[in-house]
């Protein structure tokens, strides 16, 4: 198999259960027409964030890593009226395509998009979260999965995406700091009593790479 399969394997699987969407289509075409790097989830993994966020009935969401906003509205999409969704974005610029992006989805009652570095906003949040969704850079996951304890709950879910890294997440010979994050950021939930995890690969149009899924315990 190789990535022209797997994209053709995403299209078709996307053509067949994912309803066409413009506002999430113009979202990205936004993105795209910023200057924005292609490195948001595909289709089928937002409405795969969108899922797990409903089949938990989750009502507060933080995003670490807004982009363009694209996860952000499959994420608040799946959020009551009155829900919250708080999101962390360090380049202003993204953060300005984003607010737009997701004020055209309807969503600007319910999410609040912050601008700085994750590592410098986490400490002024007090408040504890149902979702948590980590997107942002990799060499800082192991810091930003501590964080997401402390402002979790028993029963908030953590999800972190590019846990795979095209394979080289096996690699323990590995000097890539992206990677190096990304292995500590496993070494810290297999060592902690408070959660239980698991983590799958994934392959598509986005390559080879997955998600780790984190339930806090207690």
């Amino acid at each position: 198999m190789d990535d022209k399969l797997w994209a053709e394997v995403d299209n078709y699987l996307t053509s067949q259960l994912i309803k066409p969407d413009p506002v999430l289509a113009e979202a990205r075409a936004n993105s795209d027409a910023a200057g924005l790097p292609s490195i948001a989830v595909a289709e089928n993994q937002g409405k795969f964030l969108n899922l797990l966020a409903r089949f938990g009935r989750v009502r507060t969401a933080l995003e670490l890593g807004t982009l363009g906003g694209y996860s952000t509205i499959w994420l608040g999409r799946a959020l009551p009226e009155d829900g919250r969704l708080l999101t962390l974005e360090a380049n202003p610029k993204h953060a300005e395509v984003a607010r737009a992006n997701i004020a055209a989805a309807g969503l600007a009652g319910i999410v609040e998009v912050r601008v700085g570095a994750a590592l410098d906003l986490l400490p002024g949040i007090d408040e504890a979260f149902d979702l948590i969704f980590i997107d942002a850079d990799k060499n800082n996951y192991p810091e930003y999965f501590r964080w997401s304890l402390r402002l979790s709950h028993r029963g908030t879910l953590i999800i972190a995406d590019n846990v795979v890294r095209q394979g080289k997440v096996a690699d323990a010979t590995t000097s890539d700091p992206l990677v190096l994050g990304v292995r500590r950021m496993h070494e810290l939930i297999a060592a902690e009593p408070r959660v239980e995890a698991t983590a799958l690969q994934t392959v598509g149009i986005k390559g080879h790479d997955g998600f780790a899924v984190v339930l806090v315990t207690s």
